[in-house]
C-alpha cells in the first residue's frame, strides 16, 4: 500500500522500492479492495510481493520499515523510519481501511519532510 500511495503522490519524482522480509505468496485480497477504493490496481500496477533484497536498501536514501527489526539490512548515513502499523494480513476490509489511510496520512508526511510536492490534489 505505501508503495502504491507513495508512487501516486510523488509521481516520477521518486522511485519507489517495495519488498518485505517476510513476503505473502500473493497480494492480500483486502488490501487489493481496499486500494482499489481510492482509485489504485495494485494488480494492474505489476504489485506482488517480493522479497526485500540488500541491494534494495544500499541505493535507498531512505528506508521505511514496518516492523522488521533485525531482518531488515542498515547502511549508516541512510535515513530509516519504522512505521508501527497494524498488520492488514489475515485481515478484512472494514480493518484495512483505516491501516491504508493512515499509511497514506504518512507517506504525505514523508514527502513533506523531504520537501517533494504532492503530485496528486
Amino acid at each position: 500500500m505505501a508503495a502504491a500511495l507513495l508512487a501516486r503522490h510523488a509521481g516520477d519524482r521518486v522511485v519507489v522500492r517495495s519488498a518485505g522480509s517476510a513476503p505473502a505468496d500473493d497480494l492480500n485480497p483486502a488490501v487489493v479492495e481496499a486500494m482499489a477504493e481510492v482509485g489504485i490496481d495494485l494488480r494492474a500496477a505489476g504489485a506482488r510481493p517480493k522479497r526485500l533484497e540488500d541491494a534494495a536498501v544500499a541505493a535507498s536514501d531512505v528506508v521505511i520499515t514496518m516492523g522488521c527489526g533485525d531482518a531488515c539490512p542498515f547502511y549508516p548515513g541512510t535515513r530509516y523510519e519504522d512505521w508501527q502499523l497494524d498488520d492488514p494480513a489475515g485481515q478484512g476490509i472494514e480493518a484495512v481501511r483505516p491501516i491504508r489511510d493512515e499509511i497514506d496520512r504518512r507517506v504525505l508526511d514523508l514527502l513533506a519532510s523531504l520537501g517533494i510536492e504532492r503530485a496528486t490534489a
